[in-house]
């Protein structure tokens, strides 16, 4: 409950996903480590938002992921 009322089915949606988000982020990081950990992190959340994004033709979210993996890894490629 929040708020003392139930959650909307659209509020269950978003939280049961920012809780599976942050399930994600923890296990990447537990197996890969910090810097390694959350590139894998930002590559899932781009493989599962991106694909949702993609569907509802939000070019606009696709291209800042993008944009924030590619700073990551010049960062550590060269």
């Amino acid at each position: 409950m929040s708020a003392g009322r139930p959650l909307t089915r659209a509020e269950r949606r978003k939280l049961n996903r920012a809780e599976h988000e942050r399930k994600i982020k923890q296990d990447m990081l537990a197996m890969h480590g910090n810097e390694l950990g959350t590139f894998y992190y930002w590559l899932r959340i781009m493989n599962i938002r991106g694909t949702q994004a993609y569907r509802d033709g939000d070019t606009a979210f696709i291209r800042d992921v993008a944009l924030a993996l590619e700073n990551v890894y010049r960062r550590h490629a060269g």
